[in-house]
């Protein structure tokens, strides 16, 4: 085992003594290898071609100072494009952002450990999380040095165009909250775990739509997200609902007591549908008293194509309320106004580092600070996944809060749709037994893992 898989130094410093090695796209024909060979630079060339296709706005908006800045920029990303198809090491970021010295930090780390076995830090033989967090950090770089149009987010039409295109299903969404809302006070307790736990589906399958993993097409959600959900039942692997839904309404009734607050925070992912999902979620939890408070952390700058960031949340409420169907405006409005008094918005450059998130307590002690406050994290997606377990080779059946290595600011869980080769927490021979009947299955975003849970090292799940 290379020096880099076991215990670590320093910033990066873990509780495990003994770690299974990373992902790395080292193999040639393996998953990673695929991704960074084939849809990273598809990914750089769509960024390319946003730029272009606004070259006449950035010209009304800037003069020759823009169309100067559209081209730099578009040779800065093509510059990079041309790195990563003929490997080249990774180079130090050059702008003056308040993480690159973090970033600059975590490459001479890497640089330190591989240079002992005569290894270089590039596209194919890093870490395979390192080389794609870096590659968004890199296309933020060209943005950044390429003033007056650094503001620009070369992924915002994917990610407008993905609402779009899911308009049918937002509205059914909709229109089901606020009939949901209208009579929830009615509701008895077994039929308000019924809702809670519709609505936690649809929040999981919602994450299907990750145009990071299709960057040649758009991954909208057309069928009614309700009337699926029985179908999809069968691809949930891992679903601790019962034990997320007993730690809600078991504060819901100590509060009544105590006058405490239950606080759950949302680790976003995708906008878009997505996006919505969470949203309705979140509107739900409090509609029904299960939440007393909302956290939604987000990204703060473009991020793996389609992760939300600030402008993207208020975009989608700006949309919903200008709709012309009802359901949907109320919800943008209804949105809007707890944006400015229940719901909180926050982001922290943490997010958008290289590092897994057993470093956070070291790394960012104030993220860990504020999570180390809430009563139940919800991390959405596949990259928060891999975060959250290091992206490594990890056994199947390895429980979910041990490859947390030592990651538990609160109660948490992880809700994916499974889109790489990173799993634990599965009964014995349950990943083989899939694979027998389809060996793609960790990759395709088919399966669920509906949802892997911890709270303070014990699992929550078998």
């Amino acid at each position: 085992m290379e020096e880099e898989e076991g215990a670590e130094a320093g910033p990066l410093a873990v509780v495990m003594d003994v770690l299974p090695p990373r992902m790395t796209p080292k193999e040639e024909g393996s998953l990673p290898y695929l991704r960074i060979k084939d849809q990273t630079p598809t990914i750089l060339t769509k960024a390319i071609d946003a730029l272009h296709r606004h070259k006449s706005e950035f010209f009304e908006k800037h003069g020759e100072v823009g169309t100067e800045a559209e081209k730099k920029a578009i040779s800065l990303l093509s510059k990079l494009r041309n790195e990563l198809q003929t490997d080249k090491p990774f180079l130090p970021l050059t702008d003056n952002c308040l993480d690159a010295d973090i970033w600059n930090k975590y490459l001479e780390y890497h640089h330190t450990l591989l240079n002992e076995n005569n290894k270089k830090i590039s596209w194919f033989q890093s870490p395979w999380l390192y080389v794609e967090c870096y590659m968004y950090r890199r296309i933020h770089e060209a943005l950044v040095l390429s003033s007056p149009i650094s503001y620009f987010d070369v992924f915002k039409e994917s990610k407008e165009r993905n609402f779009f295109e899911s308009q049918e299903a937002i509205k059914t969404l909709c229109s089901y909250l606020q009939d949901l809302k209208k009579r929830i006070e009615n509701l008895d307790e077994k039929q308000l775990k019924d809702e809670f736990l519709k609505l936690f589906q649809i929040v999981l399958w919602g994450n299907k739509c990750d145009l990071a993993l299709s960057p040649n097409q758009s991954i909208p959600q057309t069928s009614s997200p309700l009337a699926v959900l029985e179908d999809l039942k069968p691809y949930i692997l891992v679903n601790n609902l019962d034990y997320l839904w007993s730690l809600l309404i078991s504060r819901k009734k100590m509060r009544q007591e105590t006058f405490s607050i239950t606080r759950v925070d949302f680790i976003m992912d995708n906008a878009g549908f997505e996006l919505v999902t969470d949203l309705v979620m979140a509107d739900f939890l409090l509609a029904s008293k299960l939440a007393t408070e909302i956290h939604f952390h987000g990204k703060s700058i473009p991020w793996f194509v389609s992760d939300t960031n600030k402008n993207d949340i208020y975009w989608l409420i700006e949309q919903l309320k200008a709709a012309n169907t009802k359901c949907m405006s109320e919800c943008g409005i209804n949105w809007e106004y707890y944006l400015k008094h229940s719901w909180i918005y926050q982001d922290h450059m943490f997010w958008t580092l290289p590092h897994e998130y057993c470093t956070m307590s070291q790394v960012a002690t104030d993220l860990y600070a504020e999570l180390e406050k809430s009563n139940l994290i919800l991390f959405k997606g596949d990259l928060n996944y891999r975060k959250l377990v290091g992206d490594r080779k990890w056994d199947f059946t390895v429980p979910f809060h041990q490859a947390l290595n030592g990651f538990h600011p609160a109660p948490l869980c992880s809700i994916r749709t499974l889109k790489t080769e990173v799993q634990v927490g599965l009964a014995p021979g349950q990943g083989e037994e899939i694979t027998d009947t389809d060996p793609q299955w960790m990759t395709t975003g088919k399966y669920g893992r509906d949802f892997s849970g911890s709270s303070f090292g014990c699992p929550c799940h078998p």
